[in-house]
């Protein structure tokens, strides 16, 4: 796998096929929260898995790590839910700012600020992202070490922790494309569609086809046993969409001290085909 930064973008290319693009200086508008996302993302054989500014939610991109309620600010896009009047657009669209990006061979490092709407500093986030082509497939692997630099306690929830029952987004956010609604819903113990919302495992995959090849592409995203509330609970939808997102925090706010770093990891891993998610799960390797 070859990387290459464009100075705005980091490109993944294996065999001829641009795996990915991860866009580091997103050029999208405040009210969208900008932050890194990856898109296009495509199979080994070039089938593409990611959808960007969707006219339902123009803030969902490709896959992104996002969140939507940070003590009072959006690091997500679009409006925030408030408790007992529903979402409204607010001015509280924070964005992650680039502060320096470094390749390797196989590995993504960067740095970034998280600043609030009116400027203030948060959080001092490094951020990793390591490559591998497996069999069959490839995979990455996505660490966050969020540092708390604002001087308060910082607790980060979801729609959910706000009231709105099985709106628990937040986290390393997938949005698949459109003929991947109505797909399957894979974990260790079913297989389903959205009555999957909010189940705990340490892995879930997704499985859709694709206009034009009729193709079949599967995802799985794997939760790190390191991370805060092991096995996660998982954010999913087939329909009206497909979206995978590891929320750990769901269903309750998890606070970060001032002085605190909160470190989170996850695998995703991109097959061609009906492969079985078990066997791509276990292809991650966690360090």
């Amino acid at each position: 796998m070859e990387l290459t930064d464009s100075g705005s973008a980091v490109t993944a290319v294996h065999d001829g096929v641009e795996l990915f693009r991860y866009v580091y200086l997103p050029p999208e508008p405040a009210v969208e929260s900008p932050r890194p996302y990856f898109h296009p993302v495509r199979t080994l054989s070039g089938d593409e898995v990611t959808i960007y500014r969707p006219h339902d939610h123009v803030w969902h991109k490709g896959i992104a790590w996002s969140l939507p309620n940070v003590g009072p600010q959006n690091f997500w896009g679009g409006p925030t839910f408030v408790r007992d009047t529903g979402y409204r657009q607010l001015d509280n669209n924070g964005a992650m700012v680039n502060r320096s990006l470094a390749l390797s061979a196989d590995t993504i490092t960067q740095e970034l600020d998280w600043l609030t709407s009116d400027g203030s500093l948060w959080f001092r986030e490094r951020r990793t992202v390591r490559l591998s082509i497996v069999d069959k497939a490839w995979s990455l692997v996505f660490r966050t070490a969020m540092a708390n630099v604002s001087g308060d306690e910082i607790r980060i929830g979801s729609p959910t922790t706000e009231g709105r029952p099985n709106a628990g987004y937040g986290g390393l956010m997938w949005r698949g494309p459109r003929s991947f609604t109505d797909g399957q819903v894979l974990t260790p113990t079913a297989t389903g569609g959205d009555e999957l919302m909010g189940t705990r495992a340490t892995w879930l995959g997704f499985r859709g086809r694709h206009d034009g090849s009729g193709h079949t592409s599967t995802l799985v995203f794997v939760d790190a046993p390191t991370n805060t509330g092991h096995p996660v609970e998982w954010f999913v939808r087939s329909t009206p969409f497909a979206c995978v997102c590891p929320a750990p925090f769901f269903g309750a706010e998890v606070p970060v001290a001032a002085g605190e770093t909160l470190t989170l990891t996850y695998g995703v891993v991109v097959a061609d085909g009906e492969q079985d998610p078990e066997t791509l799960a276990s292809l991650v390797v966690f360090e």
